[in-house]
């Protein structure tokens, strides 16, 4: 019998324990995603290399694995923050190394964190197979590029929890709100040398530059760790890069390029969306401008940087929040 790619489903919950199955349900952990990949097992194999008096291979032996799993998620509030009602992809940020702080009716903030990250459990629903990953964690790359949907990109690593053959949950996805697309009435102008105000919350000060959007990948290393009887997925490093194109004027080209030259750092803040319930932050208070270039935009000269995001205190190098 046919079975289809489009009949998946994945479900994703935040583990007490780190790799003890944490048990997600349909009705309350289904994520809604895009773009969806998996390997469904990642295996050291070890060849056996047997010498017997005829050529040919040996058999490969299975060592340690882990299972694969990418997707998008779309960014989008949680359409409330009278509880606060934490957005719905929020066990997928904890698992890739942020914490979540929550101020009642006002917003919910992620920062990255170096000790006591979580990890989740992700079940994978494949047309009647499920795969089981136990303890993951990943990394996540924001892309907020004009005329786009705003997603974030997750590529997430588990401990192999075993395949079965189990018909597909029913889920709820209602948590999930519909995204609004990056434009200039959505999002707005983003702004350098801003502050974040966490009462209100808001970006401000700072000068606006006109862009086609902001991409950062948080660039976790994330890395399965082989022990006998302390088998993980780890997050060993943090570095978060990104990249910008600015529609800068003369005078503020030669400027952005003296910073460049000094490795100048400076604030960087954008908001998406403008109705409570459905914002959301980035902010990032110490950004690096590097490796300037000029691109053609129908026959527009833009400016493009590179961006390094570097933590300012420690553990702040970025900051996203929905509100």
């Amino acid at each position: 019998m046919s079975r289809f790619i489009r009949n998946s489903a994945i479900l994703a919950k935040i583990e007490t324990t780190s790799g003890t199955d944490a048990v997600p349900v349909g009705a309350s952990n289904a994520m809604l995603v895009s773009n969806m990949s998996i390997t469904p097992l990642v295996s050291s194999n070890v060849s056996r290399d047997l010498i017997r008096p005829y050529f040919g291979g040996s058999e490969q032996l299975v060592g340690t694995a882990y299972v694969e799993l990418s997707f998008d998620v779309e960014i989008q509030s949680s359409g409330s923050m009278v509880t606060p009602t934490v957005p719905a992809w929020d066990p997928l940020l904890r698992s890739c190394g942020f914490a979540a702080t929550s101020a009642a009716g006002i917003r919910v903030e992620y920062n990255p964190i170096t000790a006591a990250m979580e990890s989740s459990t992700i079940y994978y629903h494949a047309d009647g197979v499920l795969h089981k990953l136990l303890g993951a964690r990943g990394n996540v790359s924001l892309k907020m590029g004009i005329g786009e949907r705003p997603v974030f990109s997750f590529k997430m690593l588990g401990l192999d929890g075993g395949i079965s053959a189990v018909a597909n949950p029913s889920v709820t996805l209602t948590a999930f709100k519909t995204p609004l697309i990056v434009t200039d009435p959505n999002t707005g102008d983003i702004m350098f040398g801003c502050t974040y105000t966490a009462a209100t919350p808001a970006i401000t000060g700072g000068t606006s530059q006109i862009s086609r959007g902001l991409q950062i990948d948080l660039g976790n290393a994330v890395s399965h760790i082989q022990l006998l009887g302390g088998e993980s997925i780890s997050i060993t490093q943090r570095e978060t890069t990104g990249s910008v194109e600015l529609d800068l004027s003369a005078a503020d080209e030669v400027t952005y390029m003296a910073t460049v030259k000094a490795a100048t750092t400076q604030a960087i803040g954008l908001q998406h969306g403008t109705a409570a319930g459905y914002k959301v932050l980035i902010f990032a208070p110490a950004v690096q401008l590097i490796n300037p270039k000029h691109s053609d935009v129908s026959g527009r000269m833009l400016c493009g940087y590179d961006l390094r995001f570097l933590p300012s205190s420690g553990n702040d190098e970025i900051k996203i929040v929905a509100a």
